[in-house]
């Protein structure tokens, strides 16, 4: 997004996934040092994005390591950074200890890396820490409470101000999906007061079907060399006309566990939603080229199925992003993803701090604003985009 006189600010993510924030992060103008990242799928898929979108050389960049036994004494050993140096520690830790589809046993789940995530902080001394998870780690109020206390002072104890740690929902940020994520930003204390929110209203509204259209019109295209013309352009309208009708964003994607079966589109009650938008969410269709079974892709009763890279761009992937593995393993990456638009947004506005710190002129400042999001009223002043507007031309 910024051009090549900008500032040239480093990260490291954790928890990378299938590199949804670390695209984000990239569309924000952030240079990666290392993605760090523990399932062998999920590594693949970062390596070919990593030498397709030029982030860097990819076996040295992705790092397949499990947290619990890798860390910032790891990092500095290897030169990835020096204490100090690295200007954001990003980062999706795992969401079981916080699901509502778990146990939700918070810090006393085996699986909970925030005290892994903690000592990279304090090792690192990055200038900012961004880290998603999903929302019940906020809702209801009182659940983690203490546990986040725990944290944020850690954090403080650290030098770092707690900027917020609020549930973001995707769909204010252009992502036409229901699909909200607990995102907590901090920020050393001396620059901390030049974050400003993430203004809403500089975000619209995307539909599924302004973003599944075309890709749609071309699997339905396909087909018709396997089905009649006629059938084929008459299910392609019946499913435009619905997904027109019905709704303007998807429920939320479910990446799901290797426990659980094959890839499906959620629980009943998603489904069911699912089923308004014309789509069928009992499985994931095969790919376009690989497409064997027409009437269980696209021409069964409910409507079609999705393809992997559908759902892909229902999470706000580009459609040339690209995924590692079987079709389970590809489905998984995908709903299991922190959205790239968020995290962008996010990043844009710790990148536009940062650059506002290192362009201060000495000039007093007010105090941090502890928030990520606001809703102002358009003309009102502020907002990371008109900054980012900026250090692009």
């Amino acid at each position: 997004m910024a051009g090549s006189d900008q500032e040239e600010y480093t990260s490291i993510e954790i928890c990378a996934g299938a590199g949804g924030q670390a695209l984000g992060l990239e569309q924000a103008g952030f240079h990666h040092k290392a993605l760090i990242e523990v399932d062998s799928h999920a590594c693949e898929t970062l390596r070919r994005n990593a030498e397709l979108r030029a982030w860097g050389e990819p076996e040295k960049l992705v790092l397949r390591e499990d947290l619990t036994e890798f860390g910032g004494a790891e990092l500095l050993a290897q030169g990835y950074a020096q204490p100090g140096e690295l200007a954001l520690l990003a980062g999706g830790v795992p969401c079981p200890p916080f699901s509502f589809a778990g146990k939700r046993l918070g810090r006393n789940d085996e699986r909970d890396l925030f005290p892994a995530m903690l000592k990279l902080v304090e090792s690192l001394q990055p200038r900012a820490v961004m880290i998603e998870n999903v929302r019940g780690l906020l809702e209801p109020a009182d659940k983690f409470a203490d546990y986040r206390v725990y944290i944020e002072k850690q954090l403080e104890g650290m030098g770092y101000t707690v900027l917020g740690w609020e549930v973001l929902e995707a769909k204010e940020f252009e992502v036409p999906q229901l699909r909200p994520r607990a995102v907590l930003v901090a920020m050393r204390d001396e620059e901390a007061p030049y974050f400003k929110p993430i203004r809403l209203q500089d975000f619209s509204t995307r539909t599924v079907l302004a973003v599944l259209e075309d890709s749609m019109r071309e699997r339905f295209k396909r087909a018709k060399a396997v089905v009649p013309k006629r059938q084929a352009d008459a299910a392609f309208e019946k499913w435009k006309q619905q997904a027109a009708e019905k709704g303007t964003v998807a429920p939320t994607l479910v990446g799901g566990s290797k426990k659980h079966g094959g890839a499906d589109l959620g629980p009943t009650r998603a489904k069911k939603a699912w089923a308004e938008l014309g789509i069928d969410a009992n499985g994931v269709a095969n790919d376009p080229e690989m497409m064997v079974d027409a009437e269980r892709d696209l021409l069964g009763p409910v409507g079609p199925k999705l393809t992997v890279q559908q759902a892909a761009l229902i999470q706000g992937f580009p459609e040339d992003y690209f995924f590692s593995g079987g079709k389970t393993a590809r489905y998984r990456q995908v709903g299991n993803a922190f959205p790239p638009p968020v995290a962008c947004a996010v990043a844009e506005a710790v990148y536009a701090a940062l650059h506002a710190y290192d362009n201060r002129d000495g000039s007093a400042i007010d105090a941090p604003q502890r928030r990520l999001v606001c809703r102002e009223e358009p003309g009102q002043a502020g907002g990371t985009r008109q900054l980012q507007q900026v250090l692009a031309f």
